[in-house]
């Protein structure tokens, strides 16, 4: 037995990653699809050693799949999601566009794939950074309880696409050679600099990515007085995003005890032997599931307070592997 499956936005970063996890994790599929958008109709992705042609994103035809992975931006996801889920195929969405409507589930397999359960056919996929931070805290916060969060995230440019990337590369050769480069992706040059803004700016001066990352742990986590302090950052690394949290608790702990629960959850891998020079750093995590958490420490002043460093490949478990990890729950039930 297989299913149809559709990939939505087949082309781009998440889009490829997501047909080579679909054949990676042997879904049982009995037809694939890859729908982009009009300027890349006829073009072909690769499934395994397969390839499939591209075919323009269109409400009939993405309808023929009983589920359809979304990675299409936020506009088009708006336009084409509703009317697609009407005709019985479940959409899970990459974008931002149903993440915090109330009637659309928001899950990360690890932590509320129950919530699955009260589905419309719409599934949002949380945000990256909002994904390998809870998939951390998570086990933490089922034994003790969070209280306050402070998160400073340094993201790669992958998070903006495959532009931003061949722009990194190019714009490091041109300052190597002392050319002038101006960048597309970005507000500023990215190769050598860090830029504290990512997406546009809210209330009180927060992004709305920070925002994302308030808003979406709340939902996830069902507990909306969890304080949340972020600050994001975008930084010239290829792919993969690093996470500093500090992370304050209702209940005292011992280091003892956060290593054996993170150790034995789900989807998280501890790399964490500083005087050997061991943590987690993005050039280690490209192409894998794992959450990496390194760097585990009480706060000094703080004895309900830890600090931690949590890296993890975007691409994958930030959209993704995620994505194909909710299908899994979909299909298991």
């Amino acid at each position: 037995m297989g299913y149809r499956i559709a990939v939505v936005g087949a082309t781009g970063l998440v889009g490829q990653e997501m047909l080579k996890i679909l054949h990676e994790r042997n879904i049982p599929i009995s037809e694939i699809y890859a729908f982009a958008s009009a300027r890349s109709e006829g073009t072909y992705v690769e499934f395994g050693n397969e390839k499939i042609k591209v075919e323009k994103a269109t409400t009939e035809g993405i309808s023929k799949a009983e589920f359809a992975l979304f990675s299409i931006g936020e506009e088009i996801s708006l336009e084409l999601a509703p009317e697609i889920a009407k005709k019985g195929t479940i959409i899970i969405d990459n974008s931002n566009a149903f993440r915090m409507d109330p009637e659309v589930p928001l899950v990360i397999p690890e932590i509320n794939s129950e919530d699955l359960k009260n589905h419309k056919n719409i599934i949002a996929n949380p945000n990256c950074s909002t994904i390998q931070m809870l998939v951390a805290l998570y086990p933490l916060h089922k034994k003790w309880k969070l209280s306050k969060i402070f998160v400073a995230t340094y993201q790669s440019v992958s998070g903006k696409g495959k532009e931003a990337i061949d722009g990194l590369l190019k714009e490091t050769e041109y300052f190597v050679q002392t050319k002038e480069f101006t960048s597309t992706a970005f507000p500023y040059p990215i190769a050598f600099n860090l830029i504290p803004h990512i997406d546009s700016f809210e209330l009180e001066n927060y992004s709305r990515e920070e925002m994302k990352m308030v808003r979406e742990t709340h939902k996830i986590l069902h507990d909306p007085t969890i304080k949340i302090s972020p600050t994001c950052v975008r930084v010239p690394v290829l792919r993969g995003h690093s996470e500093v949290i500090n992370a304050e608790f209702e209940k005292e702990f011992s280091l003892e005890e956060v290593f054996k629960t993170l150790s034995n959850a789900p989807g998280v891998k501890i790399l964490d032997e500083p005087s050997n020079k061991v943590y987690p750093m993005p050039i280690y995590c490209d192409g894998k599931d794992e959450v990496f958490v390194g760097r585990i420490r009480k706060d000094l002043f703080n004895p309900k307070a830890l600090n931690m460093w949590v890296v993890a490949d975007n691409i994958r478990k930030g959209a993704a592997l995620n994505a194909v990890q909710i299908l899994e729950c979909l299909i298991k039930k």
